[in-house]
């Protein structure tokens, strides 16, 4: 198992540690009841340092970019970043991503998931025609994901960069905790508000950061959290998880991600993704809550009332926040309406949910 720079902190935390993605990660360290309230009521601190990064430079890098995402990258200017999909050659999914803009024209890095970087990487190379410069820096980035209400109000005196008045999907690039180079960009996915940290781990600098958020952020009561509450903070905001809610056999659109998917330009497979517009999405991705008591679990079959299976949940859970069972799951577009009422099928007993709209929360 492959470790991350802050490992040994989260040993030294009593963390509750496991494999993800071939890494040692935290799953949780005070309970992910506890630490999801951190996060959305005040503020807590998430190692992502097992996620991807890939630099793409010169003067192919924006048509390399444009050409096999979903979103429209020539709309960034230096400072931005936008969420995007890698869609396949039959129109499903390869990754979700984040792509930043550092240079416009020429400079971008590109944000993948943990357990896709090789996949990635392969299929962005594959598509590489034009002799774009690709760098991939995983190895070497820490990625700290601080988010909550409050993390940019603590986060602030470590920084001269005006990190309080970040608008969302900007970022800065400066001196942060005494270490250069770092940047800091408002995204996350909590939906809790928050920054993302990255930095190269060099001449100690990840545990002078590491240290220096918590010594700000400790009269607040700044904390710890692992990746047991970043499912449940993002399951109650609606965002897909990769390998859960989104694969390489869902269609952006009927996966509710046709924001993303721009059909002003030339991108992978968008034919086959502007058919399933034109003739409609078979199935589509909903949020349900329960009516019955239970929680609806990755894969459990989704049926109507007559006992006919019509989908399967992606993702559920109990929500600390709302106090009931939520879930995402595909069905048939006929019973994907508002109101609903639909059935889980939890150890051989059919329990009644609800669709409703998304975010839960």
């Amino acid at each position: 198992m492959k470790q991350t720079p802050f490992t040994h902190k989260h040993i030294a935390l009593g963390a509750k540690m496991a494999e993800f993605a071939g890494y040692n990660m935290p799953i949780s360290y005070s309970g992910i009841n506890d630490e999801h309230a951190a996060v959305r009521n005040n503020c807590g601190v998430f190692d992502v340092s097992h996620m991807g990064e890939f630099i793409l430079k010169g003067e192919g890098a924006l048509d390399l970019i444009q050409r096999v995402t979903t979103n429209d990258a020539s709309k960034l200017t230096n400072g931005k970043a936008q969420y995007s999909c890698l869609p396949n050659n039959n129109g499903g999914i390869v990754d979700d991503l984040l792509v930043y803009c550092v240079e416009e024209n020429k400079v971008y890095m590109l944000v993948v998931n943990a357990s896709n970087i090789e996949k990635d990487w392969n299929w962005i190379q594959q598509h590489n025609t034009g002799n774009v410069e690709m760098h991939n820096i995983s190895d070497k980035t820490c990625l700290l994901a601080v988010q909550g209400p409050n993390a940019t109000k603590i986060l602030q005196p470590l920084t001269e960069m005006d990190i309080l008045n970040l608008k969302y999907y900007t970022f800065a690039k400066g001196v942060f905790a005494g270490v250069e180079n770092v940047l800091v960009s408002a995204t996350g996915y909590t939906g809790a508000g928050g920054v993302e940290i990255y930095f190269e781990d060099k001449d100690g600098a990840a545990d002078k950061i590491w240290d220096a958020i918590f010594e700000a952020g400790k009269a607040s009561g700044i904390k710890p959290v692992g990746l047991g509450a970043r499912d449940t903070l993002r399951l109650e905001k609606a965002f897909c998880l990769y390998g859960n809610d989104i694969d390489d056999t869902t269609n952006p659109l009927e996966a509710g991600l046709g924001w993303i998917t721009k059909f002003t330009k030339e991108f992978t497979a968008r034919p086959i993704i502007e058919k399933v517009k034109a003739d409609g999405a078979q199935r589509k991705l909903i949020g349900f809550e329960m009516v019955d008591r239970g929680i609806p679990r990755h894969e459990y079959k989704i049926k109507d009332a007559a006992g006919n299976e019509i989908g399967k949940v992606t993702s559920g859970t109990q929500s600390p926040s709302l106090q009931k069972a939520i879930g995402l799951g595909y069905v048939a577009v006929e019973h994907s309406a508002f109101d609903s009422e639909i059935y889980v099928e939890v150890r051989d007993k059919l329990l009644k949910a609800k669709v409703v709209k998304v975010p839960f929360l």
